[in-house]
């Protein structure tokens, strides 16, 4: 039978300070991802996208829906129901659903291309104020610039 060796305390301290040194390795990695600009611009995103998904579904249901109610004159679908033999299908509920959904899309649509429309005019508005309308020259600079030029030249001479 073989003997085992056992590890003197020189290299369990040595195994410990490698096992310390990975962890530690692993963590900074992990801090580096987690604080990349990608992962906590779509944390932020998720946060606001979840707030904003309150204003959006009450404009949905407390102006929208209402509206399209007194148009059609039914705002709920849900009591919508077929009967096959002894089984109820409640289809009015989808219904319902499938509308909510568009309305949605169909405001956050509106709202992206609102703020898009103000982004590009803003940035619009922004590059024309960087760019410098041309000096026009007076012939008076004109000529003394001609004068500086012939005296470079007579000087280079």
């Amino acid at each position: 039978m073989a003997k085992i060796k056992k590890p003197t305390k020189e290299e369990l301290k040595a195994k410990r300070e490698e096992l310390k040194k990975a962890r530690r390795g692993m963590m900074d990695e992990f801090k580096a991802f987690v604080m990349r600009g990608n992962v906590l611009d779509m944390a932020i995103g998720v946060i606001v996208g979840g707030a904003f998904s309150k204003i959006v579904t009450s404009l949905v249901n407390d102006i929208i829906m209402p509206l399209i109610g007194s148009l059609v004159g039914t705002v709920n679908f849900t009591d919508l129901k077929a009967h096959i033999g002894n089984t109820e299908i409640p289809y009015g509920s989808f219904i319902q659903n499938v509308v909510d959904f568009l309305l949605v899309a169909l405001v956050l649509f509106l709202a992206l291309k609102i703020a898009t429309s103000v982004g590009n005019k803003m940035r619009r508005k922004k590059a024309e104020a960087e760019e410098v309308p041309e000096v026009i020259k007076s012939d008076e600079t004109k000529l003394l610039e001609e004068i500086r030029d012939l005296l470079k030249e007579k000087k280079s001479k």
